[in-house]
């Protein structure tokens, strides 16, 4: 199991690489939950990975069903430096349009490099934000040719992802994502509570930032916190 952690500047994301995270994933929490960043974070972000031999990840954002603009963003995360496209299906409401979404994304990433890994990004708590439920997606995202998928949750109010999708959804959600041959991700304000619960349903990959700040969401990660998740991960 891969631990992804989300800093949004270069202080954070040295703290969460000192801490030992596999992934980085460069977002922008004040533009939501898959909050996209700017291209010059991005790069400054790949250059200290790349010398750390960890891989980055990049968000392109809390999307609408605009393929075109999803696209265009994809491709500048690509040109940043992105190993991993994290595309959030917000306002996607049915499978046609996450296959249009996704299958138009991956084409674009996968011209410019086929290495990167695109990921199509669900919501556990879609029904507040009317969009397509995790499990409705993963087959069309397969279609698109996705790499992997994920779900996290879309407003962060301090409810987790297992308020809104039982253990056993979840567990689901795994064994379908797996079925296709894709990877799979869980995010959405897990927390050290949950720890035992990841090392049974056993993810490709969690996401975190929440769980490693210092105080809340909003708040610094700090590498104390990102060393003490991977050693309990991996005890």
């Amino acid at each position: 199991m891969k631990v992804l952690v989300s800093p949004m500047n270069i202080r954070e994301a040295e703290e969460s690489i000192k801490g030992g995270a596999d992934i980085i994933d460069v977002k922008n929490p004040a533009e939501g939950s898959l909050g996209a960043n700017f291209p010059w974070v991005i790069r400054e972000i790949k250059e200290m990975v790349a010398k750390k031999g960890k891989l980055l990840s990049a968000t392109l954002g809390d999307l609408d069903f605009k393929p075109g603009t999803a696209s265009l963003a994809a491709v500048g995360a690509v040109f940043s430096g992105a190993d991993y496209v994290k595309v959030g299906l917000y306002s996607i409401k049915t499978q046609n349009q996450v296959y249009e979404m996704m299958e138009k994304v991956v084409r674009a990433v996968k011209e410019v490099n086929s290495s990167v890994q695109v990921v199509a990004a669900g919501y556990g708590d879609c029904k507040r934000i009317n969009s397509i439920s995790p499990m409705e997606m993963v087959e069309p995202a397969y279609e698109a040719g996705c790499d992997g998928v994920m779900v996290g949750t879309a407003l962060k109010d301090g409810k987790n992802l297992f308020e809104f999708m039982s253990k056993d959804e979840v567990k689901s959600f795994i064994e379908l994502a797996h079925s296709f041959g894709m990877f799979c991700a869980l995010a959405g304000s897990l927390s050290w509570q949950h720890i035992e619960l990841l090392k049974k349903l056993k993810p490709d990959i969690i996401g975190v930032r929440t769980m490693v700040c210092e105080n809340g969401r909003n708040s610094e990660i700090k590498r104390e916190l990102v060393s003490k998740l991977m050693i309990s991960l991996r005890r």
